[in-house]
């Protein structure tokens, strides 16, 4: 166990990775009636990413990994993917997986937050034994943070700010011994910020009681891509339209004001138990890649567009989200990055 009074910093998601981690898709409850076409959606996710970085799967047992990894034969490049048998209860990574970060002394760290199933709507006891073993498989050091947090409710850029909501962090059925102010003190000791910036409520359908990730990404030290909704007659319009006015007054801690990118929310999209969270803004940078959410959507091509100037540099993967936001996630929700280790430090 690593010393927890150690200074961490959560780098932010476009620096190198070495690897994205993801926890295969395998419960039929998530995806009633389209767990293949969830399956295949991730399947084009790893395709894209695995000649830019490896790619780490979660998977039951022997005989899943050996059906997992059939899925790629023949179009990867030998030895980018990976498969651990790590038992999970369901596919999101990016809350019950470790969250990597660099110590004082630029070695990596396995931060592991407490998970109950975003405030204990799901069984979790397997989710919640990941984290630690995707160190012991990583070897790295773990530091045990007595915080519920999930990856999706954090937004980082690496440089001091880190993004969050109060529908979610502020939430009861997280930490309800935790004033405001500790839960800040916390995320300042563990990620390496000194700005916690606040908004407010989530889109319609998020079971995460209003992650991050659905709203608004740094794409930049201080600047932002953030959803709106222009209809005023969408359930969304309020609660956006309320983020991007809080968007307009932060600054980062030297006084530089955050510079705002709109980015449209896609048409709705309606599952059997009415609306689904499906955004643009779960999208997910790799080394070479960016996966962008589309959903069969007019709305989708302006996503694209925003992503591509966000993102000069890297080729934006559209993969159909249709599927995958039954389960009530997309691409970010179901990916966590490993950051590269740092080059060692001149004597």
């Amino acid at each position: 166990m690593v010393n927890s009074s150690s200074v961490f910093r959560m780098p932010a998601e476009w620096e190198p990775h070495q690897a994205t981690w993801m926890s295969w898709p395998h419960n039929e409850r998530t995806w009633p009636g389209c767990l293949e076409e969830a399956q295949a959606a991730l399947t084009q996710a790893v395709i894209a990413l695995a000649p830019g970085e490896e790619v780490h799967i979660n998977v039951l047992d022997a005989a899943h990994g050996a059906v997992v990894m059939q899925r790629f034969a023949g179009q990867i490049p030998a030895g980018r993917v990976h498969v651990h048998t790590i038992s999970t209860d369901d596919a999101w990574c990016r809350d019950h997986g470790a969250i990597v970060a660099f110590d004082a002394n630029d070695q990596r760290v396995a931060l592991q937050f407490r998970f109950n199933a975003w405030g204990g709507k799901y069984p979790h006891a397997a989710d919640a034994r990941v984290a630690a073993q995707m160190a012991a498989v990583l070897g790295l050091g773990t530091v045990a943070v007595d915080l519920v947090l999930e990856g999706g409710s954090i937004e980082v850029n690496g440089a001091g700010a880190v993004l969050t909501t109060e529908q979610c962090l502020l939430n009861p059925n997280r930490n309800p011994q935790l004033s405001r102010a500790a839960i800040e003190a916390s995320l300042r000791a563990h990620l390496g910020v000194t700005e916690v910036l606040w908004l407010g409520d989530g889109i319609v359908g998020d079971d995460t009681d209003g992650h991050v990730d659905d709203l608004t990404r740094f794409v930049g030290r201080a600047t932002v891509l953030t959803v709106v909704e222009s209809d005023p007659q969408d359930a969304n319009f309020d609660a956006l339209r309320d983020n991007l006015q809080r968007l307009r007054r932060m600054s980062l801690a030297d006084g530089t004001p955050l510079s705002v990118i709109e980015m449209p929310m896609p048409t709705a999209v309606i599952g059997k138990a009415g609306r689904l969270p499906a955004s643009y803004a779960n999208f997910y940078v790799g080394n070479e890649v960016v996966l962008a959410p589309v959903f069969d959507c007019p709305r989708d091509a302006d996503a694209i567009d925003a992503l591509t100037y966000c993102y000069p540099t890297r080729r934006i993967v559209p993969i159909d989200c249709r599927a995958l936001v039954v389960g009530l996630g997309t691409l970010h929700c179901l990916t966590q990055q490993i950051p590269a280790p740092l080059p060692a430090r001149a004597c």
